[in-house]
């Protein structure tokens, strides 16, 4: 059964000579991958100093970013260390009830370089076009000190300026806060969260 199927032929022994050529045709060495391993090899110097040139860029912007990030943290614990610490820094704490919660505002009064550090905790977030406004009571009347939109459900810390200091400005008697339209109000027209004389 196996005749038809070319099987049951016998075996023949290869010339002499095509034995040699095929042993010689497989020691020999491969050329064909040259000219594709340097071009690999030149593609990956290139990505590679291309990468490296990215990378060193990078850690110089990251590192500049960096160290404008430290000189303004210094520059605000010096701020901060200052108000609190200050011999001319009056503490003054109003709680305030907005929107059916408890909150506080916190100023730090420094009467010496005429700056407050305000921070406001547990206020109420603003409607869309709602914020609360800070306004500084003076002796010739309400100023505004700063417009607080708040969207979310987190504490607010600002520093302010304060209205004068020099002779014939006017005197800060005390501070109020106001619910105003999102962009501000010259003068206070919202409902009144506090108003505290110092």
């Amino acid at each position: 059964m196996t005749d038809w199927l070319g099987l049951s032929a016998a075996p023949r022994t290869p010339r002499p000579e095509l034995k040699g050529r095929v042993l010689a045709r497989a020691l020999a060495p491969r050329r064909r991958w040259r000219g594709p391993l340097a071009a690999a090899m030149i593609t990956l110097a290139v990505g590679g100093g291309g990468g490296a040139w990215w990378a060193y860029r990078t850690i110089g912007t990251l590192t500049t970013e960096r160290d404008g990030l430290v000189a303004r943290v210094h520059a605000l614990e010096d701020t901060v260390s200052t108000f609190i610490h200050g011999p001319a820094t009056r503490l003054i704490q109003i709680p305030v009830s907005t929107g059916g919660r408890v909150g506080s505002v916190t100023i730090f009064a420094d009467s010496v370089r005429h700056r407050w550090l305000v921070r406001c905790d547990g206020l109420a977030p603003n409607a869309r076009d709602q914020a609360y406004q800070l306004w500084f009571i003076t002796d010739s009347g309400m100023t505004s000190a700063a417009v607080m939109p708040m969207n979310e459900d987190k504490p607010m810390v600002m520093a302010l300026e304060m209205p004068g200091g020099g002779e014939g400005d006017p005197r800060v008697l005390g501070a109020a806060m106001s619910i105003e339209p999102r962009a501000g109000s010259a003068t206070p027209s919202g409902p009144m969260v506090f108003h505290r004389l110092l």
